[in-house]
């Protein structure tokens, strides 16, 4: 098993506690085992934060990392905000002058930074250590015939020299991993576009809604896969509430990666929290019905 320092952030364990559920059910069948953080908090948020007191913001990331660097052990996120603030604080500590500062404030709870341990996102935990194949043998009932359009959020690829993650004009590792379950991934034409979440002005994130949402209507898309919770509680309740002000019906489901992930390796529908979401992939559960009578 390959082991890492587990940090799931603020609204995925308060929000979507079955989000967490799915990644716990499915890493351990691709070899790779999370170890908490009990003593964890708030990553902090990477925007509002930041942008009132980036030193205390700093400080805090840093008392995150060091956590993991007690364990020896590399830290992996499940919500892309969280990946961008621990992974922008590492980049900004191998500041000699800056990392000071903060473990001077760190000394008054007796602890240092090292910058000994590296920051994952969970996407490519699975596609570099677990690797795709690994998760297609861990499928066991294919979603073939399931159109899958995928929305990959801001944090996850920019800025591309912090994140590491992939090519942010051209990015593939969400393609092949809903690929490797026997889905269909399809490409939207605004699939860059950011939800809009974090936009103050209140016609600003709607517009980019109803772009992405459109474009997203156009391919056919059975549902909207994505891998960042702030991205989903937009496309879920924001979804209705964008539907409703223009007067559209997109419908348009999105599911967090390791839900489907979970449902390809057997895990009921019913226990995934699909039935907590405002636009239900009822899809889904028609998929496995038809799969389990197969």
């Amino acid at each position: 098993m390959n082991k890492f320092a587990f940090f799931p952030g603020c609204m995925i364990p308060a929000r979507y506690p079955h989000m967490e559920y799915a990644i716990r059910k499915t890493l351990p069948n691709l070899g790779i085992e999370l170890e908490d953080l009990p003593e964890a908090s708030c990553c902090p948020d990477p925007i509002y934060f930041k942008s009132k007191d980036k030193l205390s913001w700093l400080s805090i990331a840093a008392r995150n990392l060091c956590l993991a660097e007690d364990k020896g052990l590399d830290i992996v996120t499940n919500c892309s905000g969280c990946t961008a603030t621990l992974s922008e604080a590492r980049h900004l500590l191998e500041d000699e002058e800056l990392r000071t500062k903060v473990n001077k404030r760190l000394a008054r709870i007796d602890r240092e930074y090292k910058g000994e341990v590296r920051v994952r996102h969970i996407v490519t935990v699975v596609r570099d250590v677990a690797g795709y194949e690994a998760v297609k043998e861990s499928v066991k009932c294919k979603l073939e015939g399931l159109k899958v359009a995928i929305h990959y959020g801001c944090h996850l690829l920019k800025p591309s020299k912090i994140m590491n993650v992939d090519d942010p004009n051209d990015p593939k590792v969400m393609e092949a991993l809903i690929t490797a379950l026997g889905a269909t991934p399809v490409r939207h034409r605004n699939w860059f576009l950011c939800c809009g979440k974090a936009c103050q002005d209140e016609d600003i994130p709607a517009n980019m809604m109803r772009d992405i949402l459109s474009t997203v209507r156009d391919v056919e898309a059975d549902i909207l896969c994505l891998i960042c919770p702030t991205c989903f509680s937009q496309f879920d309740h924001g979804q209705v509430r964008v539907g409703k002000r223009f007067g559209e019906d997109f419908n348009t489901p999105p599911v967090y990666y390791f839900q489907l992930l979970a449902l390809a390796q057997g895990i009921q529908y019913e226990n995934l929290g699909f039935n907590r979401q405002r636009i239900k992939p009822k899809i889904l559960d028609k998929i496995e019905t038809t799969l389990s009578h197969a």
